[in-house]
């Protein structure tokens, strides 16, 4: 019974839900759109190999040890204004590093620098100055000690950008994904303003409990 009474309120009311979850779909998605054309954030990606010249555990082991601390070095002011430097960027060290994160993989030895600008070659740009700043600071470490002892560092492939933000699509299912919830809070509300009202026979029974003897057929006027 109350599966059929759930069915009944989906085909009355059911439209109000499906008109909700249209509109506010709708509007995520132009809004996406023209933040797409306005504002859009593009983010740039590029990974770092960090490359021990012996394959041995130990030194496998030192250059796991080592990338927090070359992460360290990395994401720092000194680095970001260096970036600023070769790039003549309009903007302060501490805004720049904002908008860049640096991260380790210790399984892959790899050091990931992800850059996210308004303007995509931007921000391929950033990335790979602040790879070539790393690599190029190894190649001097490396000359202070022996080569069975250096830790080299390669770019992996060149930087690419993608749309980061908006995400029209996550936008637009999240949008409509909100209108049915307040659909479905607003079928809430009107079922219970009318819980009291008795239309039918079968609200008769629903709310009173009671057997129904007889009905009054409408007249006509």
């Amino acid at each position: 019974m109350a599966f059929q009474v759930y069915l009944r309120i989906l085909f009355r009311r059911g439209w109000i839900m499906l008109l909700l979850a249209l509109l506010t779909a709708v509007a995520a998605f132009v809004f996406s759109t023209i933040k797409e054309q306005t504002a859009p954030v593009y983010k740039s990606t590029i990974k770092v190999l960090v490359l021990p010249s012996r394959t041995d555990f130990g030194q496998a082991q030192a250059a796991k040890t080592l990338l927090r601390s070359y992460v360290a070095w990395m994401d720092s002011n000194y680095r970001a204004a260096d970036v600023i430097d070769v790039l003549k960027l309009d903007t302060v060290p501490e805004e720049l590093r904002s908008d860049v994160t640096i991260a380790s993989d210790d399984s892959r030895l790899v050091i990931q620098i992800d850059v996210e600008q308004p303007n995509g070659d931007t921000a391929n740009d950033i990335a790979r100055t602040w790879a070539n700043l790393f690599i190029s600071w190894r190649d001097q470490e490396n000359q202070k000690v022996r080569r069975e002892d250096r830790i080299d560092a390669q770019i992996i492939d060149d930087p690419r950008y993608v749309l980061d933000q908006p995400k029209t699509k996550i936008n637009t299912l999240a949008g409509a994904i909100l209108g049915l919830l307040i659909g479905l809070g607003i079928v809430s509300v009107l079922e219970f303003m009318d819980t009291g009202v008795i239309r039918s026979s079968e609200d008769v029974d629903r709310l009173l409990s009671l057997p129904l003897l007889a009905t009054i057929p409408p007249t006509d006027t």
